[in-house]
C-alpha cells in the first residue's frame, strides 16, 4: 500500500478518517465534515457508545453531502504521543482494508507524529498471501493508498521516506522469511534469499557445508546432520564507521522437528518459525544499511534443518564445539543453543565486537513465563541490557531480563564433558542462556529468547496475524541510539 502526505483538504472520493480525542467532541475538520453532512456524524456518535477511546472506530458509510464512500472515526484518546499514533495507523488500515474504498485521508491533528501514523498503517498493511490462489473478492484488500494529511505535510514526508519508509521494508523482508513454509525455506535457499541484502550495500559472505567442517563448528553441523539439507552459515556486513563492530547473532533452523528427540505432531507445523531469530537481524541489517547508518555492524545466522534420519545426531552423542569445550547431547530438541555456541565464539573471535546480541526462539520456557506479551532477556552486561530495554519500550518491542548466575551452572554438569546441552525441566530458559554464556567470555553480551513474540495469532495495530518481524525495529532502534557514531 502506497503512503503519501498531503495538506489538509477534504477528499472527493475514497474514505475520510478524522481523529476524535476522549470525549467524542467534534472539532476543526471533524466539525466541518459533520456540517457538511447536516449533523450526519454527530448522530453516529450520539447513537453509539464511541466517545473517542484511543483506537476505537465508528464507521459512517455514504453520508450525505460529502463524496465520499464513508467517514472513519477513530479515537485519539487523552493524549496522542507517537507509539499512539503508530497504533492508530494501523487501526486505520485495518478498519478500511477490505471496505470496498480504494484511497483513504487521513486528518493528523498534531503535525510531529504524522509520519509515525503513516508507519503504522504501513506496518499493517503486509500480507502473505503467496500461497492464497482462491481467496474471495470481499478477502481481498481494496485500500491501496492512505494520504496522511498534516499541516507541515512535507516535513512528515521526508521523516518517513527518511526512516519509516525504511523499517517497513525490512520488518516486511523479515516476515516474509519466517512465512514461507520449510519445503520452500530451507539453509540454501534462505541463504541465496540473502544475498539481496547485496542491492543495498550490505557485504554477505555465505559458508556451506565443506567450509563449516573446516572451521570445524560441529555443535552446529551436528544438528544438521539428519537433514538431507546442508547447513549454512550466513555473514553480513555494514561497513557505515570504523572501530569494532555490534554484531547481532541469529538461529536460523528453519524447520524444527527436534530431531530424534521428536517434537509431538500437534502444531509441528509452527516449527518453520524457528529461524525468527535469523530473521531478525536479516531485516535489522536491511534497515541499518537503507537508512545508511553511522555504525559498524555484523550479522551472522546459522541456517540448519533439524529432522530424524539414519544419521541424525543422537541423545548422547559428544561433540567439539568451535571454541573446543565438549558438549553431551542429551535432547536433541534442545538444538538452537548448540548452533548460536559456534556462531557466537567464532564472531567473537573474528571480529573482536564492542557487543555482541543474540537472537533465538530458543526455549517453550520462556512462553511458559512471559506468553505472547515480552520476549525474555539476559546480559552479562547492565549497559547493554538497559539500552536495549530503552530501544523495545521506544518501538513497542518489549523485553523483560532475567537472572543469569553461576549456580545455574551444575544444573548443566555432564559426567563426561564440559557441559550439557540441557539442564532439568525447571529453569528451562534461564539454563539455556546460562549455556549460551559459556562461549561469550567477557565480551558485552545479550541473549533475546523471542520464542513467545516471533508469530503471533492474535492481530495488533501494526501487526497481522502470523510472522511478527519482531526484532527488526528493537535492533534498529538499538544501533541508532548507542553504536552509530
Amino acid at each position: 500500500m502506497k503512503i503519501s502526505f498531503a495538506a489538509p483538504v477534504l477528499p472527493a472520493s475514497g474514505a475520510l478518517v478524522l481523529t476524535i480525542a476522549k470525549g467524542g467532541v467534534l472539532d476543526g475538520m471533524a466539525a466541518e465534515a459533520d456540517h457538511a453532512t447536516s449533523g450526519a456524524l454527530s448522530k453516529a456518535i450520539a447513537a453509539s457508545h464511541f466517545d473517542g477511546e484511543a483506537k476505537a472506530t465508528l464507521e459512517v458509510v455514504a453520508p450525505p453531502g460529502l463524496n465520499v464512500d464513508r467517514v472513519l472515526l477513530v479515537g485519539s484518546g487523552e493524549g496522542l504521543d507517537v507509539r499512539l499514533a503508530e497504533d492508530i495507523g494501523g487501526t486505520v488500515y485495518t478498519a478500511l482494508a477490505t471496505s470496498g474504498s480504494e484511497s483513504g485521508v487521513l486528518f493528523w491533528p498534531l503535525a510531529e507524529s504524522a509520519a509515525a501514523a503513516g508507519l503504522g498503517a504501513a506496518l499493517a498493511s503486509y500480507r502473505f498471501d503467496k500461497y492464497r490462489t482462491q481467496l474471495q473478492d470481499k478477502e481481498k484488500p481494496t485500500l491501496a493508498e492512505l494520504t496522511i494529511a498534516s499541516s507541515d505535510f512535507e516535513a512528515a514526508h521526508k521523516s518517513y521516506e527518511r526512516d519509516g519508509a525504511r523499517i517497513v521494508e525490512a520488518v516486511a523482508f523479515a516476515r516474509d522469511f519466517v512465512s514461507e513454509p520449510g519445503n520452500v525455506l530451507y539453509p540454501e535457499t534462505y541463504a541465496e534469499g540473502l544475498r539481496d541484502l547485496e542491492s543495498v550495500g550490505v557485504s554477505v559472505e555465505v559458508f556451506d557445508h565443506a567450509a563449516l567442517e573446516e572451521l570445524k563448528m560441529a555443535t552446529l553441523l551436528g544438528v544438521a546432520q539428519g537433514s538431507a539439507r546442508e547447513a549454512r552459515v550466513v555473514v553480513m556486513h555494514w561497513s557505515g564507521a570504523d572501530g569494532p563492530p555490534i554484531v547481532l547473532v541469529g538461529k536460523g533452523v528453519t524447520f524444527d522437528t527436534g530431531g530424534i528427540s521428536i517434537k509431538p505432531s500437534s502444531g509441528m507445523e509452527e516449527m518453520k518459525w524457528d529461524m525468527g531469530g535469523s530473521a531478525a537481524v536479516a531485516g535489522a541489517m536491511r534497515a541499518i544499511a537503507g537508512r545508511k547508518a553511522a555504525a559498524n555492524v555484523v550479522g551472522i545466522v546459522g541456517l540448519v534443518e533439524n529432522m530424524p534420519s539414519a544419521t541424525a545426531q543422537r541423545p548422547g552423542d559428544v561433540v567439539t564445539s568451535y571454541s573446543g569445550q565438549t558438549v553431551e547431547v542429551i535432547n536433541t530438541d534442545a538444538e538452537g543453543r548448540l548452533v548460536l555456541a559456534d556462531l557466537l565464539a567464532y564472531v567473537i573471535e573474528r571480529f573482536k565486537p564492542h557487543a555482541v546480541v543474540d537472537l533465538a526462539t530458543l526455549t517453550g520456557a520462556m512462553v511458559m513465563a512471559l506468553a505472547h506479551e515480552y520476549a525474555g532477556m539476559f546480559s552479562n552486561d547492565d549497559k547493554l541490557a538497559a539500552s536495549l530495554v530503552a530501544a523495545g519500550e521506544a518501538v513497542d518491542e518489549k523485553l523483560w531480563r532475567f537472572p543469569l548466575h553461576n549456580t545455574y551452572d551444575k544444573m548443566l554438569k555432564s559426567q563426561i564433558a564440559d557441559m550439557k546441552n540441557i539442564g532439568p525441566r525447571e529453569a528451562g530458559a534461564i539454563t539455556a542462556a546460562q549455556f549460551l554464556k559459556r562461549f561469550v567470555g567477557n565480551v558485552p553480551w545479550a541473549h533475546l529468547d523471542i520464542a513467545g513474540t516471533a508469530w503471533t495469532d492474535k492481530a495488533r495495530p501494526t501487526v497481522p496475524k502470523g510472522a511478527t518481524g519482531y526484532g527488526v525495529r528493537l535492533l534498529d532502534r538499538l544501533v541508532r541510539d548507542v553504536y552509530e557514531s
